[in-house]
């Protein structure tokens, strides 16, 4: 076994111990666990007098790891920089670089689109010397944050509230939800009506509906005098078929994920966050250990915006689908599909990294988030490359009086793609009619019913999480890598609440808001926003100088943080209090929402005069077991959620489990569910029940008593479940 004298230099354990398992013994594989080298936190750490030259520092509390890794460099032949293929993974290998000390020579830069065996060993065969216009194109990125927020956050504290924080691009995403507001607000509602009629064939067997048009040309039905008008015209008479089309539809799949996709899918399939979808995604790319196969990284790098793919990929999803499927169920050639104009296409689109491991055959070797994700991107991989799914579509149109009415039918011929994945929605899909009889041209019908319905527009819908992104996207708001963090770090911030899955702004993230609209126009615009990213690019693509990028930007946000502070001399602008629902017992009065240091509080509007204040709590479906009484959602002294009786200690009726909607049908008590994430199963936790469940049967482990033997250890598959559905509650 040879002496290990080179060393790769990775961001997490995880990744480490996938690609050390790859290498030879002659490598060493070790994690920085992120960033070694970043801005100071209690300063800017950006000199402004001197071309904005940034001051880095030693992330603190890594000493230990950094002097490690010094060791490890000075006695290895050549350093393998592998962290992340992006702008952020250059900075951190240049960062790894400067820290190590280590020469142009000895330190080569190596990056995995995936990390499979076959990847990482070309990689490190083929190294390459570090891209410094990537890492300027970071470094720009995180100095202009750092001014906006090191210089923007005193003006808050001063002017609205201590303890806020401004954002550069955190702030374009909260003027989009504001702004979404504002439009449901000043919306209009505009009336409008239905008109449906049931009619019967003459003579023969069968029916439809038939759905009002318009006359010459598409109509709508404005008011309800409009509609007895067609009423009257109708009534009595016949219809006569006077079309009937028969076609064939053709729906191609869509497109293999970009970091945009996955994101809004996984919100709309699996009630995923950004946030989680990433941080899974991650685990995904950095290697996970799977029963029979050992450890292997299963889909590609997940921050990208391209949608391309290789043609080894397509291949083998090609001979996946034929030998899985059919040839009938293959697209016929490779499905490629075209990159919006603007985006980066520095990797492929995210798809797994080997097809042949279906989400079923390696479900055991997953937790619960990783299979659904897992499955969700192999899905809409392998569906991207197969045909095109068909239906057989007929739509027909009766006459009477002048009065077109129209019925539309489609059903499936050929499934294709569909077999595999259909794309969610964000919108209510439209409703299709029951299937159609064999009517022909000139055929005669009779009324058996009319329905007349009256409706309103409604306004647009507030954002989801998914939604946002999906803005984000469209206006340029952003990159890939970074639409998570912003829509985590506004509703962090308290400058949006998600309400019913929707994001709302705050008050607070009102008056924030209109402070920036006010004297930050520049920092706020979508526009400009954009086009800094724009910009970012070209310093990527080394066609811009980064403090040139720096110097433009900071000239006018300096004039307008002078003009701002003269501005707002004095000013103290007050954020409109939240009232609750809850009364103050001691003046009578509705109380509204405090923020203290230890977070959100009720208090009493009639301060100083009423000092009463009262902790918030939620109120929870159903009643307590024990006096029927409602139950409220607490939190422990260690941040832990708990269910308890509104009565208190007089009831003391307090558990960890979840009180959900239903009544138990035996006993008509509160059914529970156990706590955690994912859908789980109702029960009952009445002891006198047939339905009784008891503690150690819901799933949670239970610490063995003082002087109790432990379980047995379970089997490696009993571990993962465990893994997947949650640990200790404490």
């Amino acid at each position: 076994m040879g002496k290990a004298n080179k060393l790769v230099i990775v961001e997490s354990p995880s990744k480490a111990k996938t690609i050390g398992k790859y290498l030879g013994a002659e490598y060493t594989v070790k994690a920085s666990m992120g960033h070694l080298r970043d801005l100071p936190k209690s300063t800017m750490g950006v000199d402004l007098e001197h071309d904005f030259t940034p001051k880095y520092l030693p992330v603190s509390g890594k000493e230990d790891l950094i002097k490690e890794l010094k060791k490890a460099a000075v006695s290895a032949d050549v350093v393998y920089l592998a962290t992340d293929p992006d702008r952020e993974g250059e900075a951190i290998s240049w960062h790894l670089k400067e820290l190590l000390e280590l020469s142009e020579k000895k330190a080569q830069r190596v990056t995995f689109n995936e990390i499979t065996q076959n990847v990482v060993k070309e990689a490190i065969e083929n190294p390459r010397e570090i891209d410094y216009c990537l890492v300027d194109a970071q470094q720009a990125r995180r100095v202009l944050d750092r001014i906006v927020g090191y210089q923007l956050s005193p003006l808050l504290w001063k002017k609205v509230r201590r303890g806020l924080s401004a954002g550069r691009v955190q702030s374009v995403a909260t003027r989009l939800v504001v702004d979404r507001e504002n439009e449901i607000r000043s919306f209009i509602p505009r009336e409008y009506w239905s008109l449906d009629v049931t009619l019967n064939r003459i003579g023969k067997a069968g029916s439809f509906v038939a759905h009002y048009y318009g006359d010459t040309k598409k109509r709508e039905l404005e008011n309800e005098a409009q509609v007895m008008a067609v009423i009257g015209d109708i009534t009595g008479k016949e219809f006569t078929v006077t079309n009937v089309k028969k076609a064939e539809k053709k729906r191609s799949a869509a497109p293999p994920f970009t970091t945009s996709t996955l994101q809004q899918e996984a919100s709309r399939k699996l009630n995923m966050t950004p946030k989680r979808t990433m941080a899974i995604a991650q685990q995904l790319y950095e290697g996970v250990d799977v029963a029979g196969e050992g450890t292997l990284g299963l889909i590609t790098y997940m921050r990208t915006d391209s949608l391309r793919l290789s043609n080894e990929a397509m291949n083998a999803a090609a001979d996946f689908i034929r030998q899985r499927y059919g040839n009938p169920y293959y697209y016929g050639k490779h499905h490629v599909f075209k990159t919006k104009s603007g985006a980066q296409d520095a990797h492929e689109a995210i798809r797994p990294t080997h097809v042949e491991l279906d989400p079923e055959r390696i479900q055991g070797s997953l937790t619960r988030e990783q299979y659904k994700l897992y499955k969700l991107i192999w899905s809409r991989f392998l569906a991207s490359q197969m045909a095109n799914a068909v239906y057989d579509t007929v739509a027909i149109d009766t006459e009477c009086a002048g009065h077109l009415f129209r019925s539309s039918h489609q059903s499936m011929k050929f499934p294709g793609f569909v077999a595999v994945y259909e794309e969610g929605r964000d919108d209510e899909a439209e409703a299709m009619d029951s299937p159609l009889p064999d009517l022909e041209v000139g055929e005669k019908t009779a009324i058996a019913d009319i329905r007349k319905e009256q409706h309103f527009t409604q306004p647009p819908a507030r954002y989801t999480e998914a939604t946002l992104v999906k803005a984000m996207e469209e206006k340029g708001v952003g990159r890939p890598s970074t639409y998570a963090s912003i829509v985590s770090t506004i509703q962090d911030r308290e400058y949006v609440v998600k309400q019913d899955k929707r994001l709302a702004p705050t008050p607070l993230g009102e008056v924030v808001n209109g402070l920036m609209m006010e004297r930050f126009n520049d920092i706020i615009d979508v526009e400009f926003t954009a086009n800094m990213e724009t910009r970012l690019d070209d310093v990527e693509a080394g066609s811009r100088n980064w403090k040139d990028v720096l110097s433009e930007f900071y000239a006018g946000f300096h004039q307008e943080m002078v003009e701002a502070e003269a501005a707002l001399e004095g000013t103290r602008l007050k954020v409109p209090e939240e009232e609750s629902e809850e009364i103050c017992e001691v003046c009578g009065k509705k109380m509204v929402v405090k923020v203290g240091r230890f977070g959100k509080f009720l208090a009493c509007p009639g301060w100083p005069e009423c000092k009463n204040t009262k902790p918030i709590v939620e109120r929870m479906p159903g009643r307590c077991p024990k006096c029927e009484s409602g139950l409220l959602k607490r939190k422990s002294k260690r941040g832990y959620a708990y269910y308890a009786c509104e009565k208190g200690a007089d009831c003391g009726f307090m558990t960890w489990d979840v009180p959900t909607e239903l009544d138990c049908p035996e006993c008509g008590m509160t059914m529970f569910k156990k706590s955690g994430r994912g859908r789980q199963k109702a029960f009952c936790i009445n002891e006198a029940c047939g339905n009784f469940l008891p503690e150690d049967k819901r799933g949670y482990y239970k610490k063995p008593a003082e002087g109790e033997a432990p379980a047995e250890k379970p089997k490696k598959a009993a571990k993962k479940t465990a893994k997947k559905t949650g640990g200790a509650m404490k």
